[in-house]
């Protein structure tokens, strides 16, 4: 028996999903997060995990793991002390930024601290023109006085980024190459290396976020690579922003892939879910302790994007618009709102209740979890709404104190806005389950997609508990509760493939491309992730190369992603990659314009090496009602609702609402006018009674 397991560290919990490969037979421990020393949660989560399962580590095949470190580093200001090296003239890139800033015309909007302080960033005399030519050589000379700074400055990470090196690398490869053998304990990550793009910023921005969050992911991955090793486990594995897991030296040499690692995982999960299901088009939902995340799936394709920021105002997204760190990396297009089973309400000056950004997570948690919580949070107000069941929250394993909550909704909001403790609640519940639909409208209506076309695939610890509510906001017909849907994203990562996204600047017309030098250009590229998929030992006749392109029109300035046709690079291929950026442009933006020339700005590469695929089930034996409660919601005020195990619905059961359907990791709430049916892999499907 050959078991994968993955671990996905969340706001709250540590998941570990255990998938046994010849059934799918599926398995699920959770233990609290330990932000102080996330590694030793992890390493708990799955000893845990091994022990309760009787899972022998000579039977695991295959460890991924999604990590918080590069995102909370980011968020909290609290990277490694790292120096940036510029042409001369351009020491202030990261401070100005882009012209397009939504922060200067916003009174209460702070910019994201600047990752590297001013006296650490260092120049050098060099320049090159806009072809890549030498217009100012290198000055040698000034090298050594810049590692002299480096050192009494006492740095533990480098970063470079000179002007244009995208076009030509011999200046920015000739200084890496003195700085690593002057100072060979310090990371130096070198733009060129890193991203080999057009655009200065968001060039600068992502070599410098890598060498900001390097030096500490390196020494986590490092930790737990080691106690992984003495458990007797296999090599450990990380899940990529973009949706694939890669190896710890290859996330270590692009840390910045792994900024979304975690909710990539959960979406990646669904879209595997829907393959098994026969729903190709979804909506996936993952509300966990802090955050919400929407993402949407097409004909079984995941949407990513390149144009991502992390923020200094703890928010990460497409969105952000010029407040965040630019990555310029593959990743899985999120819309990720402040509002999980943490989120903090609070009432504002004005005597607006609002929920959220700030959260509770795991340390103190909810008031009801009895930590020290002091604050009413989501999980408090679900638990006073009859949702949450005081006894079986965790199988019963975690104690919740409902009258500490009702206590603490009272004092905080309902005294003060002079309503009852449920309606406060309510109010609580209404104004997250607003947040959460706005993010999913981001990722459908405002994308050009009719969300009644798409079905909703809810998980997260409190996913299933809000998904009704929000496919009624956005009129989707059908909600879709998975398996273990309270570790989804942990499901997620064995349910992938290996991956690595390249990319460099080829900036031409369609109308008029070198199809040579084109072809010469990706094979650059291929020669480099062939050696990659090489080094992880997954059989050749696996691997998979997936060509891309970023296209816009001229004086546009901003680009989309379209895959090129397969085969060999020629008018007629360019010709069909013109139609389908039309195509993605009117879905995108509601117009294009086919008379128009096509431009060229980058070119990708995915280079992709698969692994077996499985299917998961967790069928049910038989009814199993725990019991009744009342439950309040919106529109009917208190109902009593029957509450079902999760886990022993029988295929084809119907349950009809108001219910409650609990389970280990999650509990899914039936509304009224709503009705809940399992099938025969565990998955529950709930729909509008007819």
């Amino acid at each position: 028996m050959s078991w994968r397991i993955g671990v996905d560290i969340g706001g709250t919990f540590t998941d570990v999903a255990l998938v046994e490969e010849a059934g799918g037979r599926i398995a699920i421990a959770k233990v609290s997060t330990t932000p102080r020393d996330l590694a030793a949660g992890v390493m708990t989560a799955l000893k845990t995990a091994l022990r309760d399962n009787e899972v022998a580590a000579d039977s695991v095949s295959f460890l991924s793991h999604a990590t918080t470190v590069v995102t909370n580093a980011l968020l909290e200001s609290k990277g490694a002390r790292t120096a940036l090296i510029s042409t001369r003239g351009f020491r202030d890139l990261l401070e100005l930024r882009r012209s397009a800033r939504s922060d200067l015309y916003d009174l209460f909007q702070d910019p994201p601290d600047v990752l590297v302080p001013r006296h650490l960033r260092l120049e050098i005399t060099e320049r090159l023109d806009a072809q890549g030519e030498v217009v100012t050589p290198l000055a040698e000379d000034e090298i050594d006085g810049v590692i002299e700074e480096l050192r009494g400055a006492e740095v533990e990470a480098v970063a470079i980024s000179f002007l244009y090196s995208f076009l030509n690398d011999a200046h920015e490869a000739r200084v890496a190459e003195r700085l690593r053998a002057a100072l060979p304990d310090i990371p130096i990550f070198v733009s060129h290396e890193v991203l080999p793009e057009i655009r200065e910023f968001e060039r600068a921005s992502t070599t410098a976020v890598c060498a900001y969050v390097g030096p500490i992911l390196a020494s986590y991955l490092e930790r737990i690579a080691e106690a992984v090793d003495d458990l007797g486990l296999p090599g450990l594995r990380v899940m990529a922003s973009s949706g694939g897991v890669l190896e710890v030296a290859e996330v270590l040499r692009m840390p910045a892939m792994a900024v979304e690692s975690g909710p990539a995982a959960g979406v990646v999960a669904a879209a595997a879910a829907g393959r098994q299901l026969g729903e190709p088009n979804l909506l996936s939902f993952d509300m966990g302790g802090t955050t919400a995340k929407a993402s949407l799936i097409e004909n079984g394709a995941i949407e990513t994007t390149s144009e991502y920021e992390v923020g200094g105002t703890g928010n990460v997204g497409r969105w952000l618009h010029g407040t965040g760190h630019p990555i310029r990396v593959p990743v899985i297009d999120l819309a990720e709102v402040s509002a999980g089973g943490g989120s903090i309400a609070w009432i504002d000056p004005g005597g607006a209740l609002k929920v959220g950004p700030r959260s509770a997570g795991a340390e103190p948690g909810p008031v009801c979890y009895g930590a020290g919580g002091t604050e009413p949070t989501v999980t408090d107000a679900d638990l006073v709404l009859g949702y949450l069941d005081p006894g079986h929250l965790l199988g019963g394993g975690l104690a919740v104190d409902i009258e500490a909550a009702r206590a603490a909704i009272h004092e905080k909001l309902a005294g003060p806005m002079g309503i009852s403790v449920e309606d406060a609640a309510l109010g609580v519940v209404n104004v997250v389950n607003n947040a959460m639909a706005e993010a999913l409208r981001i990722v459908s209506v405002a994308r050009g997609h009719d969300a009644r076309e798409f079905a909703l695939i809810a998980f997260g610890g409190a996913g299933p508990v809000h998904a009704v509510a929000l496919a009624d906001e956005l009129d989707v017909p059908r909600v879709i509760v998975p398996p273990i849907a309270g570790g989804f994203s942990a499901l997620g990562l064995v349910a992938t493939d290996l991956r690595r996204d390249y990319a460099r600047t080829f900036y031409t017309r369609l109308s008029t491309a070198d199809l040579a030098a084109l072809e010469a250009g990706f094979a650059e590229i291929e020669a480099s992730a062939r050696a990659m998929l090489a080094d992880t030992g997954v059989d050749e006749a696996r691997w998979r190369i997936e060509r891309h392109a970023d296209l816009r029109y001229p004086r546009q300035a901003y680009e989309l992603t379209v895959p090129l046709p397969e085969g060999a690079i020629s008018p007629e291929a360019l010709a069909a990659l013109a139609v389908e950026f039309h195509a993605k442009h009117k879905v995108t933006y509601g117009h294009s314009n086919p008379e128009e020339d096509v431009q060229m700005v980058n070119i990708r590469l995915s280079a992709i090496g698969e692994l077996d695929q499985i299917d998961v089930g967790a069928p049910g034996a038989g009814a199993d009602t725990l019991g009744r409660r009342s439950l309040v919601f919106p529109g009917h005020g208190a109902v009593v609702a029957e509450i079902h195990r999760r886990e022993t619905m029988a295929p084809d059961q119907v349950v009809a609402g108001p219910a409650v359907l609990q389970a280990l990791d999650c509990t899914t709430v039936v509304p009224p006018g709503w009705r809940a049916t399992a099938d025969d892999a565990g998955f529950v499907v709930m729909e509008r009674e007819l």
